[in-house]
């Protein structure tokens, strides 16, 4: 049994909805105010961007090598859906790799699980394919912002030489227009105000509301992410 109160956090959301500025927020909070105020201990983070950045540098060896590209053309469009499910097992990997080498690892930390998903099922999609392990601990922070905000933000913290990083990576708004424009948010949390059931396991949720923008404000984030946790705890 976990001694952390929350020890599996999924934060999802559009892209640029302000995930990775929330996460760079707890990093720079004090252990026990993170502990006290938001119910996160020490922490490490799963995001699947690092495995999607991963497949293009990938296949842009092959192609310099003369072999074909596995899973994106050569403008980085995805040719086989079933990436973005794999992204989520390499997630189920890395993390039931932790519990396998310390037993113990949620008697101080969280894991925090990063991704966005667009398309008519896309989060509840990436839901379904996490491993047990994870869901049975998991409580969901859902980052709100229209899409046309998120491509706003996406367009903004664009910078040149640093689109492999989490914080600055960028899409092309033809990008964002054919993959995130819609999702199914609001359509999962219709079903139900509290909980998203994903195979069986009901996952408390909450949602940081991002409009108008708070994750440029730590005083602002702070009295949001607080307002989420106390919702999560029930």
């Amino acid at each position: 049994m976990s001694t952390i109160p929350f020890p599996v956090l999924i934060i999802t959301g559009r892209p640029a909805a302000g995930k990775s500025e929330l996460i760079d927020y707890l990093k720079n909070t004090p252990a026990e105010e993170r502990l006290r105020r938001f119910r996160i201990g020490e922490f490490e983070e799963l995001d699947d961007f690092v495995y999607v950045w991963e497949t293009f540098e990938t296949d842009d060896i092959l192609t310099r090598h003369g072999r074909k590209r596995l899973w994106t053309d050569e403008k980085y469009y995805f040719t086989d859906e079933f990436i973005w499910n794999l992204y989520i097992e390499r997630i189920n990997l890395e993390y039931r790799k932790k519990l396998a080498r310390d037993a113990r690892y949620h008697d101080r930390r969280t894991v925090l699980i990063e991704f966005a998903r667009g398309g008519e099922d896309g989060i509840h999609e990436a839901l379904r394919h996490l491993h047990d392990d994870i869901l049975k601990a998991a409580k969901i922070i859902y980052l709100r912002v229209s899409f046309e905000e998120s491509v706003r933000k996406n367009r903004r913290r664009a910078r040149k030489g640093m689109e492999d990083s989490i914080l600055y990576h960028s899409l092309p708004d033809e990008k964002m227009e054919f993959y995130y424009r819609v999702n199914d948010w609001e359509k999962l949390e219709a079903k139900d105000q509290n909980m998203i059931d994903v195979r069986g396991f009901k996952v408390p949720y909450a949602v940081f509301e991002n409009m108008p923008e708070k994750t440029l404000d730590p005083v602002l984030i702070g009295e949001e992410l607080e307002k989420a946790a106390k919702k999560l705890e029930g």
